[in-house]
């Protein structure tokens, strides 16, 4: 059987990173001098990475992120901010993403809010763990498309089992019934099972006024906050002060 043969049998077989590893071995003279054990320690070790990289886009894809490329690596630890970088650093590497945390992120706009949720959804990412990113202020718009398709409940399943849930600009615009339905019925099925991370102009305090229906706010509040982890951003605008700088500029908004 020929080299060639070989790696259309891998290609057959799904198995894309081993087939580039062995024809990477093949134009390289040096390999040869490996022993069989290591040269497919070498392929399996690279079809093992391939297909990590693969779920990895994947998840990234359909996380829907509006910063895709934020990275934790890239946090800006200005110290008006409110913010150490040992302090993110330490959360952004810990079992949050596993454990069910909630995470609220606070702080007028600009502040980076949503740029530091989407650097923790894109390593949850990177980690293998799906995720969402989902804009409160098109809530209605989301679920007015899934009624409409009957998929409503499936919707519901899907962000429940979802690992990680960006809610994004939490408070921005008023509940209606069916929002404040729906959003109920999201947190309670991510209580304590699956992570949360929130992003908020709004504090906490006013979150209860907000939601507009004593009863589902109370549910709702107990749900998320007596064991949320709290970041309050301080500080001007990041956006603004970018806007000064290099105005085509677009990180940590």
């Amino acid at each position: 059987m020929t080299h060639n043969q070989t790696i259309a049998q891998l290609q057959e077989l799904r198995l894309q990173g081993m087939a580039q590893a062995l024809q990477r071995q093949l134009e390289q003279p040096a390999s040869t001098e490996l022993g069989f054990e290591q040269r497919l320690a070498l392929l399996v070790q690279h079809e093992i990475d391939s297909r990590h990289d693969r779920r990895s886009a994947r998840l990234l894809k359909q996380a829907s992120l509006k910063y895709a490329q934020a990275h934790i690596e890239d946090f800006d630890a200005r110290a008006s901010r409110g913010l150490e970088r040992a302090r993110w650093m330490a959360l952004a590497l810990s079992d949050w993403a596993t454990s069910g945390a909630t995470i609220i992120l606070s702080g007028a706009t600009g502040g980076g809010k949503t740029w530091l949720a989407c650097a923790l959804g894109q390593y949850a990412c990177r980690q293998g763990h799906s995720t969402r990113s989902l804009r409160l202020p098109r809530l209605g718009e989301e679920l007015g498309l899934v009624r409409a398709t009957g998929t409503y409940t499936r919707w519901l399943g899907k962000l429940a089992k979802t690992q990680v849930l960006i809610l994004d600009d939490w408070g921005l615009v008023a509940l209606d019934a069916p929002c404040r339905e729906a959003l109920m019925e999201i947190i309670d099925d991510r209580a304590g099972n699956r992570a949360t991370l929130i992003t908020s102009q709004l504090p906490v305090d006013h979150w209860h006024a907000w939601i507009d229906e004593p009863a589902v706010a109370d549910a709702m509040l107990d749900r998320l906050l007596p064991q949320a982890q709290r970041i309050v951003l301080k500080g001007e605008s990041l956006r603004a002060a970018r806007t000064k700088k290099t105005p085509s500029s677009a990180n940590q908004s």
